[in-house]
């Protein structure tokens, strides 16, 4: 249900952002169209005054020659009002006007130049110029030309039909596609908090079991009368599964601090046959104890970079791997080769194999398969450990298995 509203709320916002830029966009579109459409019949306005301006020339040859002069009457321009005044603002041609288009003569006459707009019924706009200007007789005059600006809702309707249609499209579309986008998306956190939960309760099982023993020898020792035989056996068992469970809190520790970067690495030059070494003289005991012979095989010079400390650990688990699950008699080798420009550590057993159905999940955390857990104890974190230590040296483990043992081969890169 957690993911299932993350993803139904990333689809809102995914809406809601697409809504917000269709509002600014078309608020952005039809607000230019509304300038444009202004600046137009502005200039449309301009030319109509110039066309005022010759028929008042007219007018005044037609008087001066003693006939009707009517240019000015005559004059119509569809959708314009057009009006002549005398300088000091009278009304010539038509003999009245209303008090906004005098008072806007009179501007023009003091300036010149003048342009204003009002608004009127229905949200619409009026738009005047008035412009003075001096006929051939010398006489000044104003002519002023008026318009409504058509309203961009009846002008383009179909332009805000067609744009909310495909706005509308469009949401349905990013809806669709930002649920999808966002399924997708949380895929990678549903399967990390699935990792997180199958990690958990795996660790509280292997967690459990050596604690559970921890309590149950404890109370068991405590309940029986003191013996000093008996008490030290009890308390070697104790300390085995304590050190079990250490181990277990340990790798987990390690596992942590991995996942979230807070594993300092030191990297710096060193040799993989020397630190390879050191791996198999920490090993020699345990395959001494099990009865495994181990054995070194090729050890050449092999340069790498990389931190020390966590290459032989790396090492160590391989061979702490090998030498767990090859039975007593058998034996281990460890070859460190320099080819090709990589530098490889290789540990083949002659132990009990990994089916080819698990070889892909051995580097799971806890995993473990049949033949394993029979075999020998352990948590299943050694391998994670060696494939993050692998990972952060950008080297890779290759591992190949069958009825006669076992083969691990990490690559390194070679130390530039």
């Amino acid at each position: 249900m957690t993911l299932a509203r993350l993803r139904v709320r990333l689809t809102l916002w995914y809406a809601a952002t697409f809504v917000l830029i269709l509002l600014v966009l078309g608020a952005g579109i039809f607000g230019a169209i509304g300038v444009q459409v202004s600046r137009r019949l502005d200039i449309s306005l301009a030319a109509a005054t110039a066309a005022i301006t010759r028929a008042t020339s007219d007018w005044e040859a037609e008087r001066a020659a003693g006939q009707t002069a009517d240019a000015v009457e005559e004059l119509r321009i569809p959708d314009r009002d057009l009006y002549l005044f005398h300088a000091d603002g009278r009304p010539i041609t038509p003999p009245q006007a209303d008090a906004w288009i005098t008072a806007a003569a009179l501007a023009a006459s003091r300036t010149g130049r003048f342009n204003a707009a009002r608004a009127v019924r229905g949200n619409r706009e009026q738009r005047l110029h008035g412009e003075r200007f001096v006929a051939p007789s010398g006489t000044p005059y104003v002519a002023v030309a008026a318009a409504e600006r058509p309203s961009i809702a009846d002008q383009y309707a179909w332009l805000i039909g067609t744009f909310v249609a495909v706005a509308l499209v469009g949401l349905v579309l990013v809806a669709v596609g930002g649920f999808l986008l966002a399924r997708q998306s949380t895929i990678p956190v549903e399967q990390s908090m699935e990792q997180m939960r199958r990690f958990m309760a795996d660790a509280a099982h292997e967690l459990r079991t050596p604690v559970t023993i921890l309590r149950t020898r404890t109370e068991v020792a405590l309940g029986q009368p003191r013996d000093a035989a008996r008490d030290a056996a009890a308390f070697q068992a104790i300390e085995r599964e304590a050190e079990r469970l250490g181990g277990i809190v340990g790798d987990l520790l390690t596992l942590a601090r991995a996942d979230a970067g807070e594993r300092k690495v030191v990297r710096g030059a060193l040799y993989l046959d020397d630190v390879a070494s050191q791996a198999v003289a920490a090993a020699r005991a345990l395959a001494e104890r099990k009865g495994v012979s181990l054995v070194v095989g090729l050890f050449e010079e092999s340069r790498i970079l990389g931190d020390a400390d966590l290459v032989e650990r790396l090492v160590l688990i391989v061979l702490d791997n090998a030498i767990k699950y090859t039975p007593p008699g058998g034996n281990v080798r460890l070859d460190v080769t320099a080819r090709d420009g990589r530098r490889s550590v290789v540990v083949s057993d002659s132990g009990i194999g990994i089916p080819a159905d698990q070889l892909p999940r051995i580097f799971e955390r806890f995993y473990r398969g049949d033949n394993a857990r029979s075999q020998s104890e352990g948590a299943g974190l050694g391998l994670p450990i060696a494939r993050w230590i692998a990972d952060l040296h950008g080297a890779r483990i290759t591992v190949s298995s069958d009825t006669t043992g076992t083969r691990v081969q990490i690559d390194f890169p070679a130390a530039v």
